[in-house]
């Protein structure tokens, strides 16, 4: 898969190939492919115009870790973060801070809770969930002082890709499945996202929509199940994949020649 990198971005992928630019650090992060069915359907975020990264793209839920909810004290039911570690490849705490990512920014941007025996109806944690966003409260302290455990059993590893090294802002993200539980509907809770939509992967691909190119792969991956069940049962090869800038004929491009 290539990308033409017109104009500044194309500047900047020849200085990285030239040595004059140093990549900013990727900030650790995960995202969340919701599913639900029949028919089997993903659920999207189309980010406002004026956000600084992916402005227009429709992505699924996700963002970057929080220092704060990787504490070890944090409730937990499901794969040990130990064992999340190894699918993740990972070390215990960073994989600890995947899964609460993934968990907590699905609440966040969606109202879906992958948390206890999953309730029907988390309106009743509104306050607690715009006190999530701005990081007023901690993930941790949202599920302690509710009796809650996170449902690490909910999720199953995906993807990992890492934002090109010609971006000004980086990050190095793991992409999660998991279903819609039972009972529980989305909501479009506003803030970073204009537009919710469910869809079906192929209908997604074929919309016309603005996809980055993880969005895009982990669609027509999701494309070729047919239920959920065969996504939870898919073994999926995860390897890192960070796009990378070459010239073919005059032009700059970014390509995953070779990762995917």
């Amino acid at each position: 898969m290539d990308i033409a990198l017109p104009g500044e971005l194309g500047e900047r992928a020849r200085d990285l190939l030239a040595g004059r630019l140093v990549p900013v650090p990727a900030r650790a992060a995960a995202t969340v492919a919701l599913l639900r069915e029949p028919p089997l359907e993903v659920y999207l975020l189309r980010r406002v115009a004026t956000m600084a990264f992916a402005a227009g793209a429709y992505v699924f839920p996700g963002g970057s870790v929080d220092p704060r909810d990787a504490g070890p004290d944090i409730g937990w039911a499901g794969p040990s973060p130990a064992e999340w570690g190894d699918l993740l490849n990972a070390d215990e705490d960073t994989a600890r801070g995947l899964v609460c990512a993934a968990v907590r920014e699905t609440f966040e941007e969606s109202g879906v809770l992958l948390a206890g025996d999953p309730v029907d109806d988390t309106t009743m944690w509104e306050a607690e969930r715009l006190a999530l966003i701005s990081r007023e409260l901690s993930f941790a302290e949202f599920l302690a002082a509710n009796g809650l455990v996170l449902r690490s059993d909910l999720l199953k590893p995906w993807a990992h890709w890492i934002t090109p090294e010609i971006e000004t802002r980086r990050f190095d993200t793991r992409f999660f499945v998991a279903a819609l539980p039972p009972g529980q509907r989305t909501r479009d809770v506003g803030g970073e996202a204009d537009t919710v939509v469910w869809t079906s992967p192929a209908d997604a691909l074929t919309s016309g929509y603005f996809l980055m190119p993880p969005t895009l792969h982990t669609l027509s991956a999701l494309a070729a199940a047919g239920t959920i069940t065969d996504v939870f049962a898919a073994d999926p090869k995860i390897t890192t994949v960070m796009p990378a800038p070459v010239e073919r004929n005059g032009q700059m491009v970014l390509t995953t020649e070779g990762q995917i």
